[in-house]
């Protein structure tokens, strides 16, 4: 398995239509939630103490000198209905995003910082494309999130920086198989499979 970070930071509501397929609003400023290493898993759950999750998928950057040095493909796995009572009561997201199991990674594939700007992600579901996001979509994009990050909290070398999901979240089914890709103008860099467990 990838060497496992000291932080995982991700970026929420980063990709406008995903924000509308969810009823939330556009932030005013960038939504930063963090996961610990112990969330990571080489296998894709359907649920976790008998909650469904849901699927998002992502851009997984690994962090050097400040900079996005490598890519990799992600499922950030979110307890939905979970998620849906703490916001409801303005309380903080880590029960419904940060638990044991939450997220799953591709390898990740060295990458010039220029590569960023043509970059995109795909999601299949059993051969069905769910989901498809450029980066030039992003509301933060990699550079900008980075710079504001760097204002109160250190990117370690190392560090995982996950950059919100476009449109097309569902539920993982048990038995589904999950393909992600990773593009940049359009040509496959990455290719990762997992089967729902």
């Amino acid at each position: 398995m990838t060497e496992l970070p000291k932080k995982i930071t991700c970026i929420g509501r980063n990709y406008v239509e995903h924000i509308n397929e969810l009823g939330n609003a556009i932030p005013d400023s960038m939504v930063v939630f963090n996961k610990p290493p112990s969330s990571v898993t080489p296998e894709l759950l359907s649920e976790h103490l008998g909650e469904a999750l849901h699927y998002e998928g992502e851009l997984c950057f690994v962090i050097k000198d400040n900079q996005a040095v490598k890519v990799g493909f992600a499922l950030d796995l979110t307890k939905r209905s979970l998620q849906s009572e703490l916001k409801a009561k303005g309380l903080p997201w880590e029960r419904d995003k940060s638990f044991d199991g939450a997220i799953v990674v591709s390898d990740f594939v060295t990458i010039d910082s220029s590569d960023i700007a043509d970059m995109s992600m795909q999601l299949f579901i059993d051969d069905e494309l769910v989901q498809h996001g450029y980066t030039s979509h992003m509301l933060y994009p990699v550079a900008t999130a980075i710079t504001e990050l760097s204002q109160w909290q250190k990117m370690d070398d190392g560090d995982w920086l996950l950059t919100g999901t476009p449109k097309g979240v569902g539920v993982v089914k048990a038995g589904q198989v999950f393909v992600g890709k990773v593009l940049i103008n359009d040509k496959e860099i990455i290719s990762v499979q997992w089967r729902a467990q």
